[in-house]
């Protein structure tokens, strides 16, 4: 009977934290707080250490919930990252979360040795577990405050978080074992490892998401079903892969990534579904890492940890991205954001599980500094990512406000999709019908009424329009049940291009501080390239003193624009236009 009563008792505490931290999300985006440091606090307090005063320590249930979390989570990562938008961007991605990783875990090594007093592997295992980004998370940050990191940047961030993890976790576990069985210099045995890693890894991802696009489209299930089928085969797969000798993070982040670039049966249900378990999994993994950790312990290493936080923040990270994206032409203000964008989470805590499972004798000193380190990152860089994606010019803003828009499958075929969006006051299509010839209205809700379209007429204020359109092309519906501003905005000191002026003749006659990479690019193109073929009116890119902002889009694509310089540009500018037209400066001077 005992048994019953602790087991209602550690239900009643487990759901209460998801519930806690489920509601902590509204306090977190009330306060501008990073969501996971918030979910980390909660595990905190709950734990021996905090008011909570529940003692946990099991390692092992942890780690074994943090992967089943993490695979789930890089397969979402996957399905939502399209092929189309990593041009350019593969190649140093993964030269970061190689070389990269090997790059910053040896360079920790160099003050984690000294500051720790642990001798040359044991070093090394240090600046393994800490080597690997939770880039994801810094995407979620920026994107949340309104704004759209440039395509190349946000790419190489992202696929740099999906695929680094092969690499610190083949090189922490190498080292483990190494220390376990007092083996020497690994030498060519981490090269070795790391791309059977990567091969195994790849080659299962690929192929079991092929399989799983297969078995989406030709098993009827029940309804509700397929998103518990595709989080199940996710997690096989990850599992599968590991025992393999393969990275079974990267394979689960490929198979997400086929899923979501084919044509598959019951997507808009798989994505929603995946909304809601990612969140529980970051919230459990988060409140599970935090219930783990004593503070007085932390304390007592935290004049060391936080040197080799700060030395990972300030030199470590940056070293290895110059190093890394050196060949690849990124302007130094994107090196500068994507070092930054090193935010350091999850899967260093749950790296440094690994040494406690294994009894190594400075098990818990890789813990508490791995935990310390996590902290400091997600206070550090949580706080300042969207300030420093401004500073820097590599964020696209996009002051529009969201569109609501309701997906619904389709069973029987995989080519259209039906979406409904509500018809809100200052949208485009608001008294009127403005649809492209790929979307179709079906049907037209209200006042509680169904209406076909030739009853409804033109859409008005409250409806909902149902409309059929092809899955990749949805997003281009989203800009026509926009709102948009209330206001008119202001040209009259604004100087107006079409979409197809290139960025580099905007560069020599007014100055603009545009990259030499982009100075081929059009208007058009540097927009579509920001915001992933998705631009809006409204969205802004600086340069330097200079701002272009978009005024038309038409079928996707930027046709009108005005550029806006600062004061003393624009007299600048001004002289220019003169001088152009053969006008004089002193009559220009006397006019101002």
């Amino acid at each position: 009977m005992g048994s019953v009563v602790v087991s209602n008792a550690m239900l009643l505490v487990v759901a209460a934290l998801v519930v806690v931290g489920t509601l902590s999300s509204l306090l977190a985006a009330r306060f501008g707080a990073p969501i996971l440091l918030v979910f980390l606090f909660i595990g905190i307090g709950a734990g021996e250490g905090g008011p909570g005063g529940i003692h946990f320590d099991d390692y092992w249930a942890t780690y074994m919930v943090g992967s089943a979390a993490l695979a789930v989570i890089l397969f979402d990562g996957g399905l939502r990252m399209r092929i189309a938008s990593m041009r350019g961007a593969i190649v140093p991605a993964l030269g970061l979360s190689t070389i990269g990783v090997v790059f910053t875990a040896g360079l920790v090594a160099l003050v984690a040795g000294p500051l720790l007093k642990l001798g040359p592997m044991e070093s090394l295992l240090v600046g393994a577990i800490v080597a690997s980004t939770d880039a994801a998370a810094v995407l979620f940050l920026v994107r949340a405050q309104g704004l759209h990191l440039g395509r190349r940047v946000g790419s190489v961030i992202e696929i740099e978080s999906a695929t680094n993890d092969p690499a610190a976790v083949f090189l922490t576990v190498l080292l483990v074992e190494l220390l376990t069985s007092n083996m020497a210099d690994p030498g060519f045995m981490v090269v070795f490892g790391v791309v059977r890693e990567l091969a195994v890894g790849g080659v299962i991802g690929v192929a079991g998401g092929y399989a799983l696009v297969a078995l989406l489209n030709r098993v009827d299930l029940p309804g509700g079903l397929h998103p518990v089928l595709v989080v199940g085969v996710a997690v096989l797969l990850f599992a599968l892969t590991s025992l393999l000798h393969g990275s079974g993070f990267l394979a689960v982040y490929l198979a997400g990534l086929v899923l979501g670039n084919r044509p598959v049966r019951a997507i808009a249900s798989i994505t929603s579904f995946l909304d809601t378990v990612t969140w529980l999994c970051q919230i459990v993994m988060f409140v599970m890492l935090g219930m783990l950790v004593s503070p007085h312990k932390i304390l007592q290493y935290i004049l060391p940890a936080l040197g080799v936080a700060g030395f990972l923040i300030a030199v470590g990270r940056p070293a290895a991205v110059f190093a890394c994206l050196a060949p690849f032409h990124f302007s130094l203000k994107e090196k500068l954001f994507i070092s930054w964008a090193g935010l350091r989470g999850a899967v260093s805590i749950f790296l440094a599980t690994i040494p406690m499972l294994a009894h190594l004798p400075q098990a818990e000193v890789y813990f508490n500094v791995a935990f310390a380190v996590v902290l400091v990152s997600l206070i550090l860089h949580g706080w300042t990512m969207v300030a420093a994606a401004r500073r820097l010019d590599v964020a696209l803003a996009d002051p529009a406000p969201g569109v609501r828009r309701f997906e619904i499958d389709l069973p029987g075929q995989t080519d259209m999709e039906l979406v409904a969006y509500p018809v809100m006051a200052g949208t485009p299509v608001a008294g009127q019908m403005l649809l492209p010839d790929w979307a179709r209205l079906i049907m037209v809700v209200r006042g509680g009424q169904m209406l076909t379209p030739e009853e409804a007429g033109a859409l008005k204020e409250g409806d909902y329009g149902y409309i059929l359109s092809p899955p990749k092309r949805v997003h281009h519906l989203d800009r026509l049940f926009r709102p948009q501003e209330a206001t008119p905005l202001d040209d009259s000191a604004a100087f107006p291009f079409v979409g197809e002026v290139k960025l580099g003749d905007l560069a020599v006659f007014y100055g603009l501080a545009v990259p030499v990479a982009e100075h081929g690019l059009t208007i058009a193109d540097a927009f579509a390239d920001r915001s992933d073929d998705h631009p809006a009116r409204g969205m802004r890119i600086a340069f330097g003193e200079g701002v272009i902002e978009v005024r038309e889009v038409v079928d996707g694509r930027v046709t009108w624009a005005v550029l806006r310089l600062e004061a003393g540009r624009l007299k600048r500018g001004i002289a220019r236009v003169r001088g152009f037209f053969g006008l004089s400066s002193a009559a220009g001077d006397e006019e101002d």
